[in-house]
């Protein structure tokens, strides 16, 4: 019997391409995925058991920031994660999408 893949499987699959140290966005991802959103992809990531070896810390919104999340253990967790990869957080706590965004080749 063949599992049926599901938006959910396509988004980790996806954010397992994204290298350390670059980031992409809700919406980037969503865009690879058709019939999926920004918000599907958001929940996905919330879905994740804990060791799934998919690097959700490397998905952050469309303004360069961390969303809020967990109570903000995970906002704090995600900052972390992303600056031990070498991301620099500017002043604003954004991310230059210039220096650090992904884009697939």
């Amino acid at each position: 019997m063949n599992k049926k893949i599901t938006y959910r499987d396509m988004v980790f699959e996806i954010v397992k391409r994204i290298p350390a140290g670059k980031v992409a966005t809700y919406g980037q991802i969503s865009k690879m995925i058709p019939g999926c959103t920004a918000r599907m992809v958001g929940y996905a990531l919330a879905s994740l058991p804990a060791e799934s070896g998919v690097p959700w810390q490397r998905v952050i919104n469309s303004k360069g920031k961390i969303s809020p999340h967990g109570a903000g253990f995970g906002s704090a967790l995600q900052h972390n994660l992303l600056e031990s990869e070498g991301v620099i957080f500017k002043g604003d706590q954004t991310i230059d999408f210039n220096e650090y965004g992904w884009i697939e080749n």
